[in-house]
C-alpha cells in the first residue's frame, strides 16, 4: 500500500466504524420509545389454521378475494352468504399500439365487478391472465401462454379449493374466444364428479357476446361503428371504453389525446362519454350474465329435486 493511499483508507474506515454508532444515538435521542401496541387477547393473530378470531375492523365494500383478509373472507362466507364464486379467465395478447397485452384481463375487472355485485353475495377469485396455447411457438411480444393440460389444471384446482371453503356455486367466464373451451371441458368434469352434491359449477358462455355488445352499442348508445376493424388493431370502441373504466392508461388515454389519436375506427373517444359508455356496457354484460346463471340455479335445483 503506497503513503498516498494510507490517510483516505483510515479516514474511510473512521466513517464506516463511527457512522452506524453515531446514528444509533441520534435516533434515541429525543425519540423516546415506540409506543406499545396493546390489543385484547381475542385478537392475537392466531396461527394460519384458525380463524375463530374476532374481527377487529368494518367489513370493506369490496369482492375480489385477493383484496380481502382471511377473517372478512370467513365472515362473507359464513355469517353473510357469500358462497357464489366467479372464476374469470382472460388473456396476454397482441392488441395494436394503444391497448396493453392484459385487454381481457381489465375488461374482467369492469365486468367481473358488475356481475358480482348485480348478481348479490357473489365473490370473485383472482383473474386467470392466460389462456392456453403453445408456449415454444408464442414469438408476439407480450403474448404468454399455459398448455391446455396446465390451464386445465389451474382451473380445476382454483374450482376445487372454492368449493372446500364452503362455495356452492362456482362460475367459470371467458372474455376471449380462445378460453371457452377449456373452461367449458372444466366445468362439465367438476359438474360430473360433483353430481348429487349442493355445488352447482357451470361455465357461462353467455357473457362472452360481444355480438350483441356491439349491437347495444351502435343501436342503444348511438355510438355507430360501422366496421369496428376499421383501423386494424384488435380494438373497437366497446373494448376501449370498458377498459378506461378500470384505468384510462390501459388505452394510453392521455399520450393519444397529445398527438390527436383520441378515436378508434373513425369514432372519438371523449373521456368522460367513454367512461360512461363503458359503465352502460358493463351494466349490459351483467345483466346478460346473471341472467344466464340465475337459469343454471333453476336448472339445478330441479335435477336436485328429482
Amino acid at each position: 500500500m503506497s503513503q498516498r493511499t494510507r490517510p483516505w483508507l483510515a479516514l474511510a474506515l473512521l466513517l464506516i466504524t463511527g457512522a452506524a454508532p453515531a446514528a444509533a444515538r441520534q435516533r434515541g435521542q429525543g425519540q423516546g420509545q415506540a409506543p406499545t401496541v396493546v390489543r385484547p387477547k381475542d385478537q392475537r393473530v392466531p396461527p394460519p389454521y384458525s380463524y375463530e378470531m374476532v374481527r377487529p375492523i368494518a367489513m370493506p365494500d369490496n369482492v375480489w378475494m385477493s383484496e380481502l383478509t382471511i377473517l372478512e373472507m370467513r365472515d362473507l362466507v359464513r355469517q353473510y352468504g357469500y358462497t357464489t364464486a366467479l372464476i374469470l379467465n382472460g388473456t396476454m395478447e397482441a392488441n395494436g399500439p394503444y391497448l396493453t397485452t392484459g385487454k381481457h384481463n381489465h375488461v374482467l375487472k369492469v365486468t367481473g365487478d358488475a356481475i358480482a355485485r348485480t348478481l348479490g353475495r357473489t365473490l370473485i377469485a383472482p383473474i386467470v391472465m392466460l389462456d392456453s396455447g403453445n408456449p415454444t411457438s408464442t414469438t408476439q411480444p407480450g403474448r404468454l401462454v399455459l398448455s391446455e393440460a396446465t390451464l386445465e389444471a389451474v382451473l380445476t384446482d382454483m374450482a376445487t379449493s372454492l368449493k372446500a371453503q364452503g362455495f356452492t356455486g362456482i362460475f367459470f367466464l371467458g372474455d376471449s374466444g380462445s378460453n371457452q373451451s377449456a373452461l367449458r371441458a372444466v366445468a362439465e368434469k367438476l359438474a360430473t364428479a360433483w353430481a348429487g352434491g349442493n355445488v352447482l359449477v357451470a361455465h357461462i358462455p353467455e357473457y362472452y357476446n360481444y355480438g350483441d355488445i356491439l349491437k347495444y352499442q351502435n343501436e342503444v348508445l348511438g355510438k355507430v361503428e360501422l366496421n369496428k376493424d376499421l383501423d386494424g388493431y384488435h380494438d373497437d370502441y366497446y373494448i376501449t371504453s370498458l377498459i378506461m373504466n378500470d384505468d384510462p392508461r390501459h388505452v394510453r388515454y392521455e399520450q393519444r389525446v397529445r398527438v390527436g389519436l383520441d378515436h378508434i375506427n373513425s369514432l372519438p373517444l371523449v373521456l368522460d362519454e367513454a367512461l360512461e359508455n363503458g359503465r352502460k356496457l358493463a351494466e349490459f354484460r351483467a345483466g346478460v350474465t346473471v341472467a344466464a346463471i340465475e337459469q343454471r340455479r333453476v336448472e339445478h335445483a330441479a335435477a336436485m329435486r328429482k
